[in-house]
């Protein structure tokens, strides 16, 4: 009997522990506001310089640069400007809502990475670690030497195993295939049957992360900056530390505890409607883009059970501008912390050296791109420290740590011949500035 109940007393801590160990948000000892709406006047923000966003907006319509756009300030907690402008589809022409719901791609990334750096905090595992530790089938990774005319290749071996670090910072020399510069890799990659950002499919990031760990590198890990699927490895790597689905894990340690109501990898019936089509110019007409190697409907249709972690995240302005903020504030949102200030510093640290150069305007952490005082210095990109990145959709966003400021620009866009408004978004809102 005293056996039995010994037994019973340790099945309970064990249940206890891991149920102390899932919650990888917690309550802080800070309790920043959540992000609330506001005016320029009360954060040093004019509202008559914000207004030429109004004006970059229309004309940016009005000369057929894009179809329409959702753009986003925030200073200090608050939101100063949020607006949309122009149509959200190019056969129903229905108006724009600032609310709508956009496929963010690549902004996934910046997500991904803070779900991999919050079970890093749990000490689950180190980041240089080998990724084989935890996927087996990434043991031994091999470098492509040529690819033959019958479609087998030739590799060497290389010269360390990937790491977590690696596939962080875009150095483990995983490719990205259909999108991929080196027409080499794209091949291997089609005969091999990997799914390089979305998919309407039934298949899980496990299947094609196992298929995608036999093919070869761009090169050695660490030895140059490739954007690849290295996010999706990571997303799969979430599961594998967790034990939970990628989507379960986000949606329960991110978007709850932020309060990110919008955000997903596929979108209920009752929110299909807020979908922004993807539109591309035709003989000088606005239609939506048609299906290539992807389903653009892809957040609305199909098996809706692949995760990218790389690029799969649909998401309004609000919600991300919410993520972002959580960041200004060093890993904190309305009381709930997801990472420690000393974690945040982490991440924002030059972990790739001079891979882009000597002395360049920005460098890659481990989850964007930060601003150098070099970049500063060349202006309208923000103070040095701003963090930014884009996808591929044509949505961008950037948080300047001095300035406490938040700038996101979301557009669902395809093969454009011209499109200023990233780059003039970046220097109206740091010039709206008036303190």
């Amino acid at each position: 009997m005293k056996f039995k109940y010994a037994q019973r007393i340790l099945f309970t801590a064990v249940i206890v522990l891991n149920c102390i160990s899932s919650q990888a948000q917690t309550e802080s000892n800070q309790s920043s506001s959540a992000l609330v709406d506001g005016k320029g006047s009360e954060v040093g923000v004019s509202e008559e310089r914000l207004a030429r966003i109004d004006a970059m907006c229309l004309e940016a319509i009005e000369d057929g640069d894009i179809p329409g756009v959702v753009a986003l300030v925030a200073r200090n907690g608050k939101i100063v400007y949020h607006k949309a402008f122009g149509t959200s589809d190019a056969n129903s022409k229905r108006t724009l809502l600032k609310d709508d719901i956009f496929r963010l791609a690549s902004q996934s990334k910046a997500i991904t990475a803070t779900a991999v750096m919050m079970l890093w905090e749990e000490g689950k595992f180190q980041l240089d670690d080998p990724i084989s530790k935890y996927i087996p089938e990434f043991k031994n990774p091999q470098v492509l030497d040529s690819l033959l005319d019958d479609g087998t290749f030739l590799t060497t071996p290389a010269d360390k195993e990937i790491s977590i670090r690696h596939l962080l910072t875009h150095t483990s020399g995983i490719g990205y295939g259909v999108i991929d510069g080196d027409e080499r890799i794209k091949k291997i990659y089609e005969d091999a049957g990997i799914i390089d950002l979305f998919t309407t499919e039934k298949i899980t990031i496990a299947d094609n992360i196992k298929k995608l760990a036999a093919l070869p590198l761009h090169h050695n890990p660490g030895e140059k900056f490739t954007y690849g699927e290295s996010y999706d490895v990571l997303g799969y790597f979430i599961e594998v530390i967790s034990g939970e689905p990628f989507d379960t894990y986000l949606q329960t340690h991110v978007f709850e505890p932020l309060e990110m109501t919008n955000t997903a990898f596929y979108l209920p019936k009752s929110k299909e409607d807020r979908l922004v089509a993807v539109q591309t110019s035709e003989e000088g007409k606005w239609i939506n883009y048609p299906t290539t190697f992807y389903d653009p409907n892809y957040p609305i249709k199909g098996a809706k059970q692949f995760f990218s972690g790389g690029a799969g995240l649909s998401s309004t302005a609000e919600d991300y501008a919410r993520f972002l903020q959580m960041y200004l504030n060093n890993g904190e949102l309305n009381g709930t912390r997801l990472l420690s200030r000393t974690t945040i510093k982490t991440i924002m640290a030059n972990q790739i050296g001079d891979l882009w150069g000597e002395d360049p305007e920005a460098f890659y952490g481990l989850a964007f791109m930060v601003q150098s005082e070099k970049g500063e210095g060349s202006g309208g990109n923000g103070s040095k420290g701003t963090f930014s990145w884009g996808g591929y959709f044509n949505t961008s966003y950037f948080a300047d740590p001095e300035e406490q400021i938040i700038g996101i620009l979301l557009k669902q866009t395809q093969k454009l011949k011209s499109d200023d408004t990233r780059w003039k978004f970046s220097v109206l809102v740091g010039q709206s500035i008036d303190d």
